[in-house]
């Protein structure tokens, strides 16, 4: 199969960011980059834009690294605290999950894309809790947030016996 070298006019992922001169096969280039003006072929006339393409993409990712470090900063000094609702024992119904996180961002003013936050696994138990976001190549935060209860928690049939067990044993001792 034949392959084809094609300038990106616009980042794409996996493959390479504007400006790149990139060598991929015939059909992917006739059938997606060229006509979704992604690419364009290389030319004597297309080299001379490359310079200009990375002189643009060079202040673009400054103006992205900028602009991520003072989300970062923003990031540092934001408190959630996620209030569920829990059933015995304290136990979710549900869990929290990444929306959940994005919402009370949104809420408190931190412009995040959804898809940026990362969370091991979903939350399923009421305390404190990390998720890693991710909001650019070189800029990784750490957010800290609690899950708390929107309602009292009351204790399990088995926990409120093992109470009543312990009592009773301290009695006993006495």
């Amino acid at each position: 199969m034949s392959h084809t070298e094609i300038l990106l006019i616009k980042p794409v992922e996996g493959l390479g960011a504007e400006g790149d001169q990139v060598k991929v096969r015939n059909g992917y280039a006739r059938n997606y980059l060229l006509p979704q003006k992604i690419g364009v072929a290389i030319t004597a006339a297309n080299r001379k834009q490359i310079e200009v393409l990375k002189q643009r993409r060079a202040v673009r990712e400054g103006q992205e690294l900028d602009g991520a470090k003072a989300v970062a900063a923003q990031l540092e000094k934001v408190n959630i605290a996620i209030a569920v609702k829990t059933g015995e024992g304290g136990r979710l119904f549900g869990s929290v999950t990444a929306n959940d996180l994005h919402d009370k961002l949104a809420a408190a003013g931190v412009p995040i894309e959804k898809k940026r936050i990362h969370l091991g696994e979903p939350v399923k138990t009421l305390g404190k809790h990390e998720a890693s976001i991710k909001l650019h190549a070189d800029v990784t935060v750490t957010l800290a947030f609690d899950v708390v209860s929107e309602n009292p928690i009351v204790p399990t049939e088995v926990e409120a016996t093992e109470a009543k067990a312990e009592k009773a044993e301290r009695r006993e001792r006495r």
